[in-house]
């Protein structure tokens, strides 16, 4: 028997059966189940054929127009070919059960071992070309993939998980029914679902820094949210320990009535509670769950596999449609592209013709170039977005959100953009109705100068755990800083109070959302402060209604008035926990 140390971050003590979540390499591990062995197998050879469908095609194309770059494609076609490249992600996927994106993205470090090793400066740079083709391979084996939605619904139920990390997304995807709790190497007791596993009375402990590492799948586990421990091939007594757990009830706040009744604090003060969501699938997670509408769809899924060519209007104006009618008559906030350079130039590179790009081995990575910034330096992928959000405006009710905001220039040159891409429409003929037009604050600079950005917008929207790591300088999946990572720190309750403050100034609605939103506790302060929308993950929403229905909206701004005195984030959390004593469902919130 092993004791791994963490942070309880929800009380509770349940055993299972591990399943494992690896998310390194920006790639998700997951078990498959033996009778799916070889299926995962067969998607390996499609997503070879399709592959070399693709660069036959890109190969021919550039012949036409630069014969001289027509080769570099042969080395990429033979890859395809090579018994150490595909046939070696078969033999992982058959021997760990682990799924194809994970297997060819390890054969793809197998190779790059062997590449450094290269003495020839020519050899070693080959290995951008096994990069290129393992994006390809892991893009294409996207279509027509079983998500992690729909394998976590094939889990027994005596299930937990472990992962690396476990991001909201994936967590929005789990059957909770199933899956008694998790355990996660990153994180503290205010990181992504810590929350989310407290509304739903999910045992759960985090910062365990290696655990994925040392649990093996199916292997036997304790997780005791109490104690702050993961335990490995239990004894029979802490079996038997974790069984008398074992009925301990969960919040009734999923009941029907509770998830259709609008959110409202005691005295009446209605408060609107929309859903996040990452993919269009999560729309129904959303309904269920009794959100408004969406709050915020992360649009950059597109860019990471969602679509095969991000150039296609019409691809996306059906996805964007499909949302929009999906949520009726709610509104959809679209956020516009949020990714990297890295990111955005790994896609274009899988379709350079198609997206006027040619490989530029000069260029140097720019940190801070991501969201609107980004989409500025690439004005005709830029209008392709905007055009295909506009056509689908007809169907619904939609908002788009420009994010990484800094500065009043960006804002009009966005703009500007807008209505060069609504005049496109008007040119074919088409129809564009009016789209309300707003920012995220999420940096410093744009949270101070809100009151210069609000003029120019329809809409604000306070994106708290960007806005969070960049005042408080620290990557929150750092686990030697990530105690750092305060949502109660002084300065970022101050600058929320700030962003509020000029909205209601220039009249314009202001909804903030984050992993602060989805937080009982803090939602309740924020309320306090003055914000009467959010967006959260769907799973947070039953139980903020149930929270915001037991308080007075005065009570809570007057709880705020007091926090916004205090000094230390100790003394705001002593304060806050004394106001919601007597919530059951706060309960380990702050403790």
């Amino acid at each position: 028997m092993q004791r791994l140390k963490g942070i309880g971050v929800s009380p509770g003590v349940v055993s299972g059966r591990a399943v494992l979540l690896i998310h390194r390499a920006q790639v998700l591990r997951y078990q498959i189940p033996a009778a799916r062995v070889d299926h995962e197998v067969g998607r390996l050879d499609d997503s070879r054929l399709r592959s070399r469908d693709q660069l036959v095609d890109i190969q021919a194309r550039v012949a036409q127009r630069r014969p001289e770059l027509a080769s570099l494609f042969d080395a990429q076609l033979l890859m395809l070919e090579d018994p150490m490249l595909l046939p070696r992600a078969a033999d992982i996927v058959r021997q760990q059960r682990v799924n194809p994106e994970w297997a060819v993205q390890q054969v793809f470090h197998e190779f790059s071992a062997v590449f450094d090793e290269v003495a020839d400066p020519y050899l070693r740079e080959r290995k951008g070309d096994v990069a290129d083709l393992v994006g390809r391979l892991r893009m294409n084996l996207r279509k027509g993939v079983a998500t992690p939605r729909d394998l976590l619904r094939e889990l027994d139920e005596s299930s937990v998980l472990i992962a690396d990390e476990l991001t909201p997304s994936i967590a929005a995807q789990v059957d909770w029914t199933k899956v008694r709790g998790f355990a996660t190497d990153a994180g503290s007791r205010t990181y992504h679902t810590a929350s989310l596993a407290r509304s739903l009375d999910v045992p759960a402990v985090v910062g365990l820094h290696n655990a994925s590492e040392r649990v093996q799948a199916g292997q036997l586990v304790v997780i005791d949210g109490t104690s702050s421990e993961l335990i490995l091939d239990p004894t029979p007594e802490e079996l038997a320990r974790a069984a008398s757990h074992a009925d301990d009830h969960r919040p009734g706040a999923m009941i029907d009535a509770e998830r259709r009744r609008p959110a409202a604090t005691a005295d009446g003060v209605r408060i609107r509670l929309d859903a996040n969501i990452e993919f269009p699938d999560d729309l129904a997670a959303a309904r269920y769950a009794g959100a408004e509408g969406i709050g915020l769809y992360r649009s950059e899924f597109l860019v990471t596999g969602g679509v095969e060519d991000i150039r296609d209007e019409d691809r996306q104006y059906e996805i964007y449609r499909g949302m929009l009618e999906g949520m009726a008559p709610g509104v959809v906030t679209v956020r516009t592209f949020d990714v990297d350079e890295d990111q955005l130039t790994s896609r274009l590179s899988q379709h350079p013709l198609a997206a006027g790009w040619e490989p530029d081995d000069s260029r140097a990575s720019r940190q801070g170039l991501r969201g609107l910034r980004l989409s500025l330096t690439h004005p005709d992928l830029f209008r392709v977005q905007l055009r295909a959000l506009l056509r689908a405006a007809r169907h619904g009710r939609l908002r788009i959100l420009f994010p990484f905001v800094s500065s009043v220039e960006q804002v009009r040159e966005a703009r500007a953009m807008v209505a060069d891409a609504s005049a496109d429409l008007a040119r074919r003929g088409e129809q564009v109705p009016q789209v309300p037009v707003g920012v995220m604050i999420e940096i410093p600079a744009a949270a101070y100068t809100a009151d210069l950005l609000a003029p120019e917008v329809d809409f604000f929207t306070i994106g708290t755990n960007d806005l969070i790591q960049y005042c408080l300088a620290v990557d929150r999946a750092d686990e030697r800083v990530s105690r750092l990572y305060e949502p109660l720190h002084p300065a970022i309750l101050r600058m929320i109070l700030m962003v509020r403050r000029a909205a209601t100034r220039q009249r314009i609605p202001v909804s903030l959302c984050g992993e602060m939103a989805s937080d009982a506790a803090l939602l309740t302060l924020l309320v306090g402060l003055g914000l009467t929308e959010f967006s959260m993950t769907p799973g947070a929403i039953p139980v903020a209604k149930q929270v915001l229905a037991e308080l007075r909206s005065d009570e809570l701004r007057t709880m705020a008035r007091r926090i916004l005195r205090l000094d230390t984030v100790d003394d705001i959390e002593r304060v806050l926990l004394a106001a919601l004593s007597g919530l059951t469902l706060i309960k380990g919130v702050t403790s």
